[in-house]
């Protein structure tokens, strides 16, 4: 028998240090785990392009046009959106018949992303001062400079009215901590038994969602002084269909199913303690649409373009569909891309293989199931200052 782990419990301050996606290049890596992601930004250009018509062009301007991305992590997809949303900017300054301005572009993430690998996978910049025709077929080449700017963007981050554009998707379903009450034996919030909100209880997920609340006025504050008043806002992140929080949808069958029942596994097998699972909960909320709205509405400095829930497909992406080994893998390595920093810290990394091992297997036996009911749906949020802010 192993014996139990006994690392100390991640605390919440602790938490903005360490958590991050996977990084490298390895099979668990976010590089290698982001498909699904860039599929479903993919479905939703279309909304980002009408969010960026929106942003006002000025002729003869002389400084920068910036861009920045929130929660970039460190793969390939948030350099691709970058690079759709610079070429769109420069296509509506030449349908105008203007000369472009230059481009900045921010990617920003927490200080424990990879950012090696994120400035490794980014295209050589192209040479400045050439046409705008060989800017937009310089496809190998990037169009921009750039930078990264490492922060929670739960804070400020940026100088006051010095980007026109903020992009933010799949990230702000990850909260600044986990509740304090839902890790305080003493309250009624406290997550007993469960590593996720998924199918808690009532307390317990009020404490979730009071606190992505808390996160989002945070998130907005913060934008609402770095915007320019003629800039706009592109937000994506988990969304519920379900009134009711505690039923977390594709979100709670990643990680309240599967990856719950392999810490009640260790547990069983006396690997870890009770204790020492309950200590552990995973700091993500899927919002409704009504969560988000109020949050919006109550902050006052930005106008709803739009917001709707958009269905973003599976988050499992597999060659072979009826090869349940190879969706038990696409569902070990989605979890541990996305959580894998937090629950090495909480229980060592030979544990943490252990639980992984025990998720790809419960996940093989359940291949269909999971490729059947495994749907992911987001929030899609277009958000402009409010006309008496612009004014």
């Amino acid at each position: 028998m192993a014996p139990m782990g006994d690392n100390v419990v991640v605390s919440n301050m602790e938490l903005e240090k360490l958590l991050s996606m996977k990084g490298g290049k390895g099979e668990a890596s976010y590089a290698n785990n982001s498909q699904a992601q860039a599929i479903h930004a993919r479905s939703m250009l279309h909304l980002l392009r009408e969010t960026l018509d929106r942003v006002e062009v000025v002729e003869g301007r002389e400084v920068a046009f910036v861009v920045a991305d929130l929660g970039c992590s460190c793969g390939s997809n948030s350099i691709n959106v970058v690079d759709v949303m610079i070429k769109h900017m420069m296509k509506r300054y030449e349908a105008l018949g203007w000369q472009p301005p230059e481009f900045s572009a921010f990617f920003s993430d927490l200080p424990s992303n990879d950012f090696n690998t994120l400035f490794q996978l980014l295209p050589p910049l192209a040479n400045y001062g050439v046409s705008m025709e060989e800017c937009l077929a310089a496809n190998n080449h990037r169009s921009y400079f750039a930078a990264g700017v490492p922060g929670s963007f739960y804070r400020r981050l940026f100088p006051a009215r010095s980007v026109d554009v903020f992009h933010s998707a799949f990230s702000l379903h990850w909260l600044s901590q986990v509740p304090e009450s839902v890790e305080d034996k003493r309250s009624s919030a406290y997550n007993k038994g469960r590593v996720f909100i998924h199918g808690a209880g009532e307390s317990t997920a009020n404490a979730y969602k009071k606190q992505f609340q808390t996160d989002l006025a945070g998130f907005l504050r913060a934008r609402s002084v770095e915007m320019k008043r003629e800039g706009s806002m592109f937000l994506v992140c988990l969304a519920r269909t379900s009134v009711d929080p505690t039923d977390q949808g594709g979100a709670g069958l990643l990680f309240g199913t599967h990856f719950q029942d392999a810490w009640d596994d260790l547990v069983q097998e006396g690997l870890i303690s009770q204790e020492k699972r309950d200590d552990f909960n995973i700091p993500v909320y899927a919002a409704s649409l009504q969560d988000f709205k109020e949050v919006v509405e109550a902050n006052g400095s930005f106008a709803i373009d739009k917001l709707e829930v958009f269905k973003g497909g599976s988050p499992l992406v597999v060659n072979q569909p009826d090869d349940a080994s190879e969706v038990g893998r696409a569902l070990a390595n989605s979890c541990r891309t996305v959580s894998g920093v937090l629950v090495d810290a909480h229980i060592g990394d030979k544990l943490s293989e252990e639980l992984f091992l025990r998720v790809e297997r419960r996940a093989t036996s359940h291949a269909k199931e999971l490729l059947e009911q495994l749907q992911f749906f987001h929030i899609v949020a277009s958000l402009s200052f409010a006309q008496m802010i612009r004014d």
